[in-house]
């Protein structure tokens, strides 16, 4: 099915290809430059932390939809086992984990989506095989620092959470009230999380409120590093026009290079920031490097 001219035309607008050089794999992260850092720190106050990933256990957002991406399975592979065969000697316990890279709270390689042959930045589709992604990998993120700041869109509707389905406009970003800088990670709320903690994951997995394609050229103009939301879809689903499939998707990793973020808890973050009124705070979200990953887990940690 082609994708319709009005993608095409706004994909135009954002693409990012070229701007960082011909060899460039991180694209919108770019933006966080030493400034940006120095920026991020001084708006700790008080050294209040907040982690905002979900626990990596078989209790996670993941049902099944998407065949190979499986919650996290932790098994036992040593039980007080003596090193040296002697029990009076040092014993030791050891577990494994198997786990889909974007699973829980995760952040997307640009290598995650292509689209009509395209590929972050021109590389080739061809550097994606069975070792995984040779070019825009998730090792390619490295240290992921900087000013961190929440977009409270439930809270702006006066709801706990954003209905399913409800589709979140450049209006609601601006209507937050938060200053947004270049080189911001920028975390989205729609209350939708509630759900997950609640334990009705089938809910939360399902349809959900998310981000529309007119907000791509918002965060283009404001050069956003990166973007996250409390839901799976992280988009609005389902998707905003029948003959267009994820299409924030393609458009933010393909032709923007703007790094996604999926499944973080944002509810303390939120409630705390609503007592206080500050929006703003250092966050550090570098996910696990995983050599040449298509996405890989990250525990975001937010300073206020």
């Amino acid at each position: 099915m082609a994708l319709p001219p009005e993608f095409h035309q706004l994909a135009a607008k954002v693409n990012n290809w070229g701007r960082w050089g011909d060899d460039d794999e991180r694209g919108t992260l770019n933006f966080i430059t030493d400034d940006a850092v120095r920026a991020a720190a001084a708006t700790v106050r008080h050294g209040k932390r907040f982690a905002l990933g979900l626990p990596l256990d078989g209790e996670g957002p993941q049902l099944g939809a998407i065949p190979g991406r499986i919650n996290p399975l932790r098994t036992m592979v040593a039980l007080k086992t003596a090193f040296t065969g002697d029990p009076a000697d040092v014993c030791f316990s050891d577990d494994v984990v198997v786990m889909g890279l974007q699973a829980a709270t995760h952040w997307d390689a640009l290598a995650h989506v292509t689209y009509d042959g395209r590929l972050w930045n021109g590389f080739p589709l061809e550097s994606i095989d069975e070792g995984g992604a040779r070019h825009c990998g998730i090792d390619r993120v490295g240290v992921l620092v900087s000013r961190g700041v929440l977009l409270d869109v439930a809270r702006l509707k006066n709801v706990d959470r954003l209905e399913p389905g409800y589709q979140i406009t450049p209006a609601d970003l601006d209507g937050c009230g938060v200053e947004v800088r270049s080189g911001d990670i920028v975390l989205v709320r729609t209350g939708h999380m509630a759900l997950l903690k609640a334990g009705d994951r089938k809910t939360y997995s399902g349809a959900s409120p998310g981000l529309t394609m007119a907000t791509s050229l918002w965060f283009h103009e404001h050069e956003v590093a990166a973007v996250a939301t409390d839901t799976m879809p992280f988009e609005v689903f389902p998707c905003e026009r029948d003959d267009c499939l994820l299409p924030v998707h393609m458009l933010h990793l393909v032709e923007m290079g703007l790094t996604q973020g999926q499944n973080f808890d944002l509810e303390a973050l939120a409630a705390d920031s609503a007592a206080d009124g500050v929006y703003e705070f250092l966050l550090d979200a570098s996910p696990l490097p995983f050599t040449h990953g298509l996405g890989a887990p990250v525990q975001p940690i937010a300073v206020k």
